[in-house]
C-alpha cells in the first residue's frame, strides 16, 4: 500500500490517498495567520484499522512542521496522536 497525504486547501483538509483512492481526511478551520484549527478526522470504513488515520495525522503534522505552521487539535483523533507522539507537542498551541 502506498499513502499520500495532500493538502486541498479549496475544501479546508489534508486528503490521504491509498494506491490513488481517498482513503479519509482531516478537516480544519480557515487558517488564522499560521494557525489550522483541526475539527474533524475521518477515514473510510474499507481502509479502518490499517494505519491510515495514523498515517494521514502524521503525514499532515509532518508538513504543518515543514511549513512553520501550528495547529489547534480540537478533533479527538488528532489529539491523541499527539499525546501518543510527543515530538509533535511543540505544533500545539492553545484554542484561540
Amino acid at each position: 500500500m502506498s499513502f499520500l497525504v495532500e493538502d486541498d486547501p479549496a475544501e479546508r483538509r489534508f486528503e490521504i490517498l491509498v494506491d490513488d483512492a481517498l482513503a479519509g481526511f482531516t478537516a480544519y478551520l480557515p487558517p488564522s495567520g499560521a494557525v489550522l484549527v483541526f475539527t474533524h478526522t475521518e477515514v473510510e470504513d474499507r481502509f479502518r484499522n490499517m494505519g491510515v488515520g495514523s498515517a494521514l495525522i502524521r503525514g499532515t503534522l509532518d508538513q504543518i512542521r515543514e511549513r512553520g505552521d501550528r495547529v489547534v487539535p480540537e478533533c479527538p483523533f488528532m489529539a491523541a496522536f499527539i499525546d501518543r507522539h510527543p515530538r509533535y507537542a511543540d505544533l500545539v498551541v492553545p484554542k484561540p
